[in-house]
């Protein structure tokens, strides 16, 4: 029987469609794509709330969600799409290990699709977690030398266009052994993909180098690099001598690193025949007439002032070109990095004679209003924290970049447990310095393979630090197995490690309490949606996707309500008098409201010229699901 029997004719047209856009050059995998494709809509999911195994009083910021990611995924895809700042995750690595559930139900060490199976599993969570970006959003991918290449060639195709770069990181000091080619592999990697509009926040900027202070253009600055890495073949319009015209100075160009800017459009045609090619000097000699649409740029800086000449430095004179030949034979020459930047072969060379020649280079004026970003990029190197100290201080380079390694994170959750429940969790300190620098107030992160809830202890350890207001939701599974039926990873480890930090008594951080509503999740056939879908989990997903923290669903009333500043969402289980009533109240307030009903037709009755929105249940949660 073959596998493509039993496939609808659309179906069949969809397969060989899709083959014909498959990419010749890239990863391919075996899979079943109209398999993948049936399974994000397969059957709708539910998010249960249970208030018990929630912690601190509603309403809850923050989200616990206990089932198999895939399913959690696509919840958060129907209520939180586009509302995701940061997705960080560290993924089985795929090493053969039994310390995951996805290992004992996915990857067979012995099976030779194994690698096929673990890029497939991947591949739909990845392809899901791309709907629930911010604009400026980002996803962040732990990962080991030995799978990265394959990690990232999948993420090629699952999210298309966004790879940003990577960090290295040190995993664990020590780890001498070498292996079998004495290479130590003490380092992991954190892959970054972003959407169009995301930036790293990048690192501080120190201002002590712009000491000088200019009280014409009332601001300090310092002298700057004025050079290109360029050489004189590469880039001949960049490739002239400057001259002060108060000094009478001529200052001879770096042969392997031009100026900055090149001389104007059309100047070469005017030298022609005088110094172009050899060294054209400014200003212009005085017997060219310039051109009056001539734009000479290092003139107009040098009368501007822009141009910083040296003082206190060596001038010479050379008399006759054997004098010059000499000095060039015996270094006595302007160098840069031992490179001498007047030679023998250079076209030209009597230019140099006769005229005074500075033996140190112009920089370009940088004043402190110049600077586009108040801060500099990152470094894609992670400084160890036993390193930290070395770093260069006060500088416009130091990194504040700084992670532990494994035996920190190890040491953390132990300390937190009282016992070692979790093999190799990353530090609270790298996931702090990634966060820091993609994250602000206000926004949410999600990690789907939560483990231990490290990214949600770095979240509230950043907001207790900064007084913000980031969220978290933390995705993991039960991880329950045939041997361990009671087995609860994200009940026992993930929701207990933040409980556990809500109750510390540790006065690092006055404020590292968080909140959050512990949901499961669930799958119903689309044929028993309106029947099996609770109040509770209706009120649930109609908060979510507004982006509202989540309350308990009060049962037996009439209608359910959630009130902020900015918009007003209701749920009404039983339409009658009073609904009505208290809708009027919201309109003569001119609330912005939402008003969601099994049955919205008698609303719209009730309200036939209405400027608020009245939806269905039913078309709204299906809709935004199957998107």
């Amino acid at each position: 029987m073959s596998q493509y029997d039993g496939l609808s004719k659309s179906q069949l047209v969809a397969l060989l469609e899709k083959h014909d856009r498959t990419k010749k050059l890239g990863l391919v995998w075996e899979r079943d794509e109209i398999l993948a494709d049936n399974a994000i809509d397969e059957n709708f999911v539910a998010a249960t709330l249970d208030v018990d195994l929630s912690d601190k009083p509603a309403p809850w910021r923050n989200l616990v969600i206990e089932g198999d990611n895939f399913d959690s995924l696509r919840w958060l895809r129907m209520t939180y799409a586009g509302q995701i700042k940061c997705i960080y995750v560290d993924p089985p690595y795929n090493t053969g290990n039994k310390d995951w559930v996805y290992n004992d139900r996915y990857f067979d060490a012995d099976d030779r699709y194994r690698f096929s199976t673990w890029l497939e599993f991947l591949h739909r969570r990845f392809t899901l977690a791309r709907d629930l970006l911010t604009e400026d959003g980002v996803i962040l991918i732990s990962i080991n030398d030995e799978n990265r290449a394959l990690l990232e060639l999948m993420l090629e195709e699952a999210l298309p266009g966004m790879r940003v770069g990577s960090f290295t990181w040190r995993s664990r000091t020590g780890g001498n052994e070498g292996g079998d080619h004495f290479f130590s592999t003490n380092h992991e990697h954190v892959l970054v993909y972003g959407m169009k509009k995301f930036q790293f926040s990048g690192t501080e900027k120190t201002f002590e180098k712009y000491k000088d202070y200019d009280p014409i253009k009332k601001d300090y600055f310092r002298g700057d690099n004025f050079t290109q890495p360029k050489d004189r073949t590469e880039r001949e319009n960049g490739y002239y001598a400057i001259n002060d015209p108060k000094t009478e100075i001529y200052y001879p160009p770096n042969p392997n690193r031009v100026w900055l800017s090149p001389l104007p459009k059309g100047q070469d045609k005017l030298l022609e025949g005088i110094v172009w090619k050899s060294f054209p000097t400014w200003p212009l000699p005085r017997d060219v007439v310039r051109p009056k649409k001539l734009k000479d740029r290092i003139a107009k800086w040098v009368d501007e002032g822009r141009i910083l000449f040296p003082e206190d430095q060596v001038v010479k004179v050379w008399n006759s070109l054997e004098e010059l030949l000499l000095d060039i034979d015996l270094g006595n020459v302007p160098k840069v990095k031992g490179v001498n930047k007047i030679f023998r072969d250079m076209p030209n060379l009597e230019f140099w004679v006769g005229k005074k020649v500075g033996f140190k280079t112009p920089e370009w004026k940088r004043y402190k209003s110049d600077l586009k970003n108040p801060t500099q990029p990152i470094s894609s190197w992670v400084t160890p924290k036993s390193e930290a100290k070395s770093l260069p201080k006060n500088t416009d380079t130091a990194a504040n970049f700084i992670s532990g390694t494994t035996q920190e994170g190890s040491s953390e959750v132990t300390k937190i447990f009282s016992d070692k429940v979790f093999n190799y969790p990353k530090p609270t300190s790298l996931l702090k310095s990634i966060l820091k620098q993609v994250s602000f107030s206000g926004d949410i992160i999600l990690d789907f393979f939560a483990g231990t809830a490290t990214t949600a202890h770095a979240v509230m350890e950043l907001n207790a630090e900064d007084k913000s207001s980031r969220r978290f939701i933390m995705a993991s599974s039960t991880e329950v197995t045939e041997d361990a039926p009671d087995k609860n990873i994200c009940r026992d480890i993930t929701a207990e490690r933040i409980r556990l930090l809500n109750k510390s008594d540790d006065k690092k951080f006055e404020e590292l309490a968080a909140d959050f509503a512990y949901l499961k999740t669930r799958e119903i056939p689309f044929e028993a949606f309106d029947d099996e879908l609770s109040p509770q989990e209706v009120w649930t997903a109609l908060e979510a996707l507004h982006g509202l923290p989540l309350t308990e669903f009060e049962t037996g009333a009439s209608w359910n309500e959630h009130a902020i500043d900015s918009q007003v969402i209701i749920y009404a289980d039983d339409i009658n008098k009073h609904l009505i009533t208290h809708i009027k109240k919201h309109v003569d307030a001119r609330s912005n409201l939402f008003v969601y009903s099994w049955a919205p037709g008698q609303i719209e009755i009730e309200f036939p010229k209405r400027d608020f929105e009245v939806r269905s249940v039913r078309d709204t949660l299906i809709r935004r699901f199957q998107q």
